[in-house]
């Protein structure tokens, strides 16, 4: 876990202490580790598929971002990229 907080914050030159969620790929892409902050200690999460791999995105300045659920998405071995927010519009009246 050391390893994967001196990566963040060397490499990625961010703060691991934030509660943002930090997630790590294996070369193979069938293993994700994640890390976070949740402001009593460190939270290490890893998970492996057994028979695919993640859906990984091109990937800019060592970073990425995703939506609540994207990160669900890709977490549950789906692919991420096709999930969109759900259009929230004002409730109607009833007469």
């Amino acid at each position: 876990m050391a390893y994967a907080l001196t990566l963040v914050k060397n490499e990625l030159h961010k703060d691991p202490f934030t509660g943002a969620v930090f997630v790590f790929r294996s070369r193979k892409a069938d293993r994700l580790k994640l890390i976070y902050w949740d402001g009593s200690g460190i939270v290490m999460a890893y998970k492996r598929l057994e028979e695919h791999s993640f859906t990984w995105p091109g990937i800019k300045d060592g970073l990425m971002t995703l939506t609540h659920a994207q990160f669900e998405a890709l977490f549950a071995g789906l692919d991420w990229r096709r999930v969109r927010a759900v259009e929230t519009r004002a409730p109607v009246a009833i007469e």
